[in-house]
């Protein structure tokens, strides 16, 4: 997309998340649903299919151009950018990189569309950060395979037409190498919903169990065709999802700090706004230190992801940073507030407990300080 274009869809965007977004947050808090209205608007805008090529239907984003309408979409509550990340990020990305031109002919243009809302079934109840140990079977019978095992914390599976379900389809082969990734539509035989989770946060934001008991699906629907692969795909996805949750983080603060600076000019003390004491100022210097620093690395990691450099370790430092600064940030938030900052009637202690869970999703910030640092042992032993 060029230059200019590209600035149009994002001055789009921004006008969508002040005009509707962020005027619809009280009601998605009272409700714990994001209106239909809503996701119809989100669709006509095309947000569904900013990943998936245009050849295919969606507008075919490069990451920075995707980092970029991300970071738009954060400064509204999480639970709206929530109804879309899993179509465009391990819903569609899988059968980008791997499906077979067939099932990218039948599931891309309708996922670009958002007439179908896809949903990533990995994590389970004794799997999360260890996905090669996931236990859900998948064994083969003629053309077919036959799916069980319970899928845990899956985000849209109520609202998914379509999963992408991680299983083991050869149990003769320990850790990864085992693993196929299906494509399923829902309404298998076979396959059902727990019930909804109740959150620390993100109301608006729907997931529950997946429960595969004895569901058939055909051997067509494994990504690519060919078993054994379905981990190397996630992996593969990987760094463009942590990428996107970093410039949702990277919003996340710009709200944040929006709401502080708005309450310490408006809020009085002592005969002053708040603002005029050096500790709040502090405090605001801090977090706009760190959303800064934040955008900087998101907006450096994407061009190089763009320009096809390998940049695994900085996108886990990235996503590391970025996910844990939003924290901090939403604290001296609620700080700066007081009293107020506790009341769910304002906005940053939603965002208190919305922007904890960026510091699990995708890669809790233990695994990233793993992959950084292994990184590092790495070269210093010219492994690299």
């Amino acid at each position: 997309m060029d230059a200019e274009t590209f600035e149009i869809l994002r001055g789009a965007v921004r006008r969508f998340v002040e005009e509707r977004l962020i005027p619809s947050e009280d009601r998605v808090e009272a409700e714990d649903a994001v209106p239909e209205e809503i996701i119809a608007e989100m669709r006509g805008q095309g947000l569904f299919g900013i990943s998936i090529p245009v050849e295919y239907g969606g507008l075919g984003l490069t990451m920075s151009e995707e980092a970029g309408i991300v970071r738009e979409l954060g400064r509204a509550s999480l639970a709206f950018r929530s109804v879309i990340g899993t179509t465009v990020g391990i819903g569609s990305q899988g059968i980008v990189i791997d499906g077979t031109e067939e099932q990218k002919e039948l599931w891309l243009p309708r996922l670009a569309s958002g007439e179908v809302i896809a949903s990533f079934a990995l994590t389970e109840p004794g799997a999360g950060s260890d996905a090669a140990s996931l236990r859900t079977t998948a064994v083969r019978q003629g053309d077919t395979y036959r799916l069980n095992g319970v899928k845990r914390y899956i985000t849209n599976a109520p609202r998914a037409g379509v999963f992408t379900v991680m299983a083991r389809s050869d149990p003769d082969k320990k850790g990864a190498s085992g693993i196929s990734a299906f494509i399923v539509p829902a309404g298998t035989p076979g396959l059902s919903l727990g019930k909804p989770e109740r959150k620390m946060g993100q109301r608006g934001t729907v997931l529950t169990d997946v429960v595969f008991d004895d569901c058939i699906v055909p051997a067509s629907s494994i990504i690519g065709g060919i078993p054994g692969m379905g981990f190397k795909t996630a992996m593969k996805v990987l760094d463009r999802g942590r990428i996107h949750l970093s410039a949702l983080a990277s919003g996340m603060s710009d709200r944040l700090i929006d709401e502080s600076v708005r309450y310490a000019t408006q809020r009085k003390q002592f005969g002053q706004a708040i603002g005029e004491f050096q500790l709040i100022q502090g405090m605001l210097a801090d977090s706009r230190t760190e959303s800064f620093a934040s955008r900087v690395m998101v907006e450096d990691v994407a061009r190089r992801y763009d320009a096809g450099e390998l940049v695994s370790n900085d996108v886990a430092c990235t996503k590391y940073f970025a996910t844990e600064a939003v924290g901090r940030i939403a604290d001296r938030a609620v700080q700066i507030h007081g009293g107020a900052g506790y009341m769910n009637a304002t906005k940053v202690e939603r965002f208190y407990r919305d922007v904890r869970v960026l510091r699990i999703y995708e890669g809790t910030s233990q695994i990233q300080q793993l992959i950084i640092a292994r990184g590092l042992l790495r070269s210093a032993a010219g492994c690299d």
